[in-house]
């Protein structure tokens, strides 16, 4: 049976954004999860629990092998959730956070967010999605794109990670070479903990920029996981 692809989306976004990337894998089983810790109700987001129970809902309803992708802040629920016993074969970390136990988001980042997030008690805002995400972006796609994107839960921010699944898991990271959100450096320091690197000449966003290349990529990881 070949690998069904289970996409997380990363902060601020939901499963539309993978929709571009899904069209050029019609041949492919894809599932997209919905994370809590992102919406546009402060009052109502999850935090990191809830989002890595979510992915755990995702991959038991999957039948035979998973390749488990997670794309910036998505790594961090794929890293809490993932596991043997829940199908995943493969790990891939698109520009996502592979960090390890006692680590959070913000604690990887030296414990102060970058200037371009707008922090409440409740919920993190971005104030410049189009320059840090959606750089090479079509700009009818980046209009859509900023038009959908909601709040962050700060809590899903600072919630250290409790398991660390790329230790028992093979995985892949995926650098963005030209990705204004995490900085390349930050990325390559990440990578390190991956079984392979491979690398997209992309911004943040690579399955709205570059959704065939990046289909192409994740083809080779199947056949191969």
């Amino acid at each position: 049976m070949p690998p069904t692809l289970v996409l997380v989306h990363g902060a601020w976004h939901g499963p539309w954004c993978w929709q571009p990337l899904v069209d050029e894998l019609a041949d492919v089983d894809v599932v997209t999860v919905a994370l809590p810790s992102s919406g546009p109700d402060p009052q109502s987001l999850g935090d990191l629990t809830a989002d890595a129970d979510a992915v755990r809902t995702a991959l038991a309803g999957v039948e035979g092998p998973v390749v488990l992708v997670g794309h910036s802040y998505g790594g961090i629920p794929v890293t809490e959730a993932a596991s043997a016993d829940l199908g995943v074969a493969h790990l891939v970390y698109l520009c996502a956070f592979q960090l390890d136990v006692g680590d959070s988001l913000v604690s990887s980042l030296g414990g102060a967010v970058p200037p371009w997030q707008e922090v409440h008690p409740t919920h993190v805002r971005v104030t410049t999605p189009e320059a840090v995400f959606y750089n090479g972006v079509a700009p009818e796609l980046t209009a859509q794109a900023v038009a959908a994107i909601g709040l962050q839960s700060t809590s899903s921010l600072t919630q250290p990670l409790s398991r660390a699944a790329w230790r028992e898991l093979p995985s892949t990271y995926v650098v963005c070479e030209q990705d204004q959100a995490i900085p390349v450096e930050a990325q390559e320091a990440m990578s390190g903990r991956a079984g392979t690197v491979l690398r997209l000449d992309t911004g943040h966003s690579p399955f709205l920029a570059a959704p065939a290349e990046l289909a192409a990529l994740l083809r080779g990881v199947l056949r191969a996981g």
